[in-house]
């Protein structure tokens, strides 16, 4: 029986062994690769006053949102910067809270904050971004019927992929100098730091309180009917982010910011959708969207009316696409200035199309200060509808904000600017055609095509004027501009020389 019971146990176990190794495929798991990308670089910022005043390129001067995990994302595959339109997230909203869990959505009012315009929220965003920054797909929620004021801050990452910042409600400054906190940093108010594939989006108010920022006795600037009045001093940009990539941003109303609405720096990979950005026509140095040293940016529907530049594009720029934005009251559209204290600047592969220019004191703009190094290559413009714009198409490269700018003979090289259906009005104060070029460094290969520029009131304006610019019509200008010389210049710009 011992022996017969041995068999017994002997088969039952050879049995269960060859069950068990059929049931070895339902334990594999398949795991995703992981997308990799490019990182932005992190060298420094230079300081460029791109409009009249600069804004402070380094962002620990506010008060940092302390407690940043230190897990670091790994960014996306890179692809080739090679054309326009840029590298951008397609979808304006790829992270949007609904799609998201509960516990993923992180509502500053379950932290603290009393959203009823007076109370300092400061410390329960601070501790929502941290909570948020911690978890993949995490959202900051600040929401609707809410009015939350919070000081200088910077909210720093890394934080986890598809991280969300939604404003649904209003998000604001305190009122005014006199009561911005002293410790705090006068540059600047909200700061985006080293985030990797950020929405900040939302059907909610950004409001900038400006004016009492705008009343500062600093830094003159033209009023009604011909009179001076003050301007800023150190006022803050409303919202920055500095050395992060693959951004978006989104659906929200921007408003009466101290000075730049949003600025951009170091950045890579960026689409801005759907936005509208408005301050008084008269507010100084109010920038819309102002990009220095960041590449690969998509700029599309939006609605921008301020008292500067509706878009100005910095040192350090390339690949940019503007498209569907409507810019008036405003300074127009402006690459620069640029070169300013004898400084290097590159810009290259620009296009604006399908955009509107109103009720604006320039409209198309290239400016490059005296003494500058770098160029300016690759512009497009196309499909632009102007109404009742001073300057409609400049390239002035005696950019002074005093009289007392001295003629150098360096400069930065202007060439490959492409004007193609240029239509509407004008405002009869000023030519609506204007190039003026360096004398020692010629513009080159300036095209205009369907150039058609009628007065809005009163005689056509028959004089455009050029200096030193060289170009070719495609097809007769209205007005006719025969100032343009062609062929090129006897003296040939080495594109070496200029170290772009």
């Amino acid at each position: 029986m011992a022996i017969i019971r041995g068999i017994l146990i002997l088969l039952i176990t050879t049995i269960l062994s060859f069950d068990n190794l059929g049931n070895v495929e339902g334990r594999f798991h398949y795991h995703k690769r992981q997308k990799k990308g490019s990182p932005v670089s992190e060298s420094p910022v230079s300081e460029s006053p791109v409009s009249d005043s600069p804004v402070s390129d380094s962002p620990v001067s506010g008060s940092p949102a302390s407690g940043s995990p230190a897990y670091s994302p790994e960014p996306e595959d890179p692809s080739p910067p090679s054309v326009v339109p840029p590298t951008v997230p397609s979808d304006p909203y790829p992270n949007d809270p609904r799609k998201s869990s509960s516990d993923s959505v992180f509502d500053v009012t379950s932290f603290g904050a009393v959203g009823d315009g007076t109370a300092d929220d400061t410390a329960a965003f601070r501790a929502a971004w941290k909570a948020a920054c911690a978890v993949e797909s995490g959202v900051i929620l600040a929401p609707k019927d809410y009015c939350f004021k919070i000081t200088s801050t910077i909210f720093s990452g890394p934080c986890k992929p598809g991280f969300v910042f939604q404003v649904d409600g209003t998000l604001m400054p305190p009122d005014g100098p006199d009561s911005w906190p002293k410790a705090d940093s006068r540059m600047q108010w909200l700061v985006f730091y080293k985030l990797d594939q950020m929405t900040f989006n939302g059907t909610g108010t950004i409001e900038g309180n400006g004016q009492q920022w705008w009343e500062l006795p600093c830094k003159p600037h033209r009023g009604p009917n011909g009179s001076t009045l003050p301007g800023p001093c150190n006022s803050p940009a409303l919202i920055r982010f500095f050395m992060s990539s693959n951004l978006v941003v989104s659906g929200l109303s921007i408003k009466n910011s101290p000075q730049f609405h949003m600025k951009f720096d170091g950045c890579e990979g960026v689409l801005i959708d759907n936005l509208s950005i408005s301050s008084p026509k008269l507010s100084p140095n109010t920038d819309g969207i102002h990009i220095e040293n960041t590449k690969e940016v998509g700029i599309y529907n939006s609605m921008i009316g301020n008292g500067d530049d509706c878009i100005s594009i910095g040192p350090g720029c390339a690949n940019v696409d503007i498209e569907g934005v409507t810019c008036g009251p405003s300074h127009g559209i402006s690459i620069g200035s640029l070169g300013v204290h004898n400084s290097q600047a590159c810009v290259s592969n620009i296009t604006v199309r399908n955009a509107i220019i109103k009720e604006s004191d320039n409209g198309l703009r290239i400016k490059t200060w005296q003494g500058g190094m770098g160029s300016v290559t690759g512009i497009s413009f196309e499909n632009i509808q102007m109404e009742n714009v001073r300057n409609c198409i400049i390239i002035d490269q005696y950019y002074c904000m005093s009289k007392a700018c001295l003629n150098q003979t360096s400069a930065v090289y202007v060439t490959d600017i492409y004007f193609k259906n240029i239509k509407g009005t004008y405002d009869v104060r000023n030519p609506p055609i204007h190039f003026a070029c360096s004398d020692t460094v010629a513009c080159t290969n300036i095209t205009l095509s369907e150039v058609e520029l009628l007065p809005q009131e009163g005689e056509l304006v028959d004089d455009p004027f050029c200096w030193n610019a060289y170009g070719i019509q495609e097809t007769l200008t209205i007005p006719p501009i025969n100032c343009l010389q062609d062929g090129e210049p006897q003296r040939i710009v080495e594109s070496s020389q200029y170290g772009c």
